[in-house]
Order: structure tokens, then C-alpha cells, then sequence
């Protein structure tokens, strides 16, 4: 259940309204998601929010693709449903197929087993992995 309301635009403040107006001309569709309609109550973390989110998911050393899918890993860790879903939507939009997706969840249950098991046995850091 959600904690706040999810704005309307009829309900945005001046400065909502113009984070709206960005994102929906940066992604270049109308569609405005729950995430930006629950952040929208605190219009100055909105801001900050989607210049930080825009900024970084843009094309960079990484490909938005990789960027995707690295958010998918990030998110199924921290147990993000709604990001899980709305990154995997993202990444398939941009090009991930069925069989990269089945790979990517292969290789975050594995790093998930492995990190779960080097913490349990303590196990310490090699000299030669080490900066």
C-alpha cells in the first residue's frame, strides 16, 4: 500500500509540473510513472532525483543497456519489486532479450549465493586482488 498519494498533474506543484514537463520530453512519451508520482510530494527531491537519474542513465562509459541491467541486479538485491519492474521494462525497451534477462537473474542469484557464503566463512581478501 502506498504511504502517500500518488499525484495527479492537476495536482503538481509549479516545480513538479516542470520536472514532469523534463521527463516526459527527455524519454519523449506522455507516460509519467508512480515512482516521479509518489516523489512528487517533495518537489525539491524530485528535482534532484530526476537530474541525478538522467544525468546517469545517460549514454557514458557504459551503454543505457548496461546501465539498465546493472540497476536490475542493484535493485533484486536491495528486494525492489517496483524497480526490478520498471528497470526490466526499461532494459527491454532498450534492446535486452529474454535470454539476456535469463542470464542476467542466472548471474545475480549466483553473486548473490557466493557473496552469502564468502560473508558466512569470512573469507579473507587476496593479497593479489587488492589495490
Amino acid at each position: 500500500m502506498v504511504t502517500r498519494p500518488l499525484l495527479s498533474d492537476d495536482q503538481l506543484s509549479p516545480l513538479a509540473a516542470e520536472v514532469f514537463a523534463d521527463i516526459r520530453a527527455t524519454r519523449g512519451t506522455d507516460f509519467i510513472n508512480n515512482f516521479w508520482r509518489a516523489l512528487a510530494h517533495d518537489p525539491e527531491t524530485l528535482r534532484a532525483t530526476w537530474h541525478r537519474l538522467k544525468v546517469l542513465m545517460a549514454p557514458g562509459a557504459l551503454d543505457p543497456l548496461t546501465k539498465e541491467m546493472i540497476y536490475i541486479a542493484v535493485s533484486a538485491a536491495n528486494s525492489c519489486a517496483y524497480c526490478c519492474h520498471s528497470h526490466t521494462a526499461s532494459a527491454k525497451a532498450k534492446g535486452m532479450s529474454d535470454a539476456m534477462l535469463n542470464e542476467l537473474l542466472a548471474v545475480i542469484g549466483m553473486a548473490s549465493q557466493t557473496n552469502a557464503i564468502a560473508n558466512a566463512l569470512q573469507v579473507p581478501v587476496d593479497e593479489v586482488f587488492k589495490e
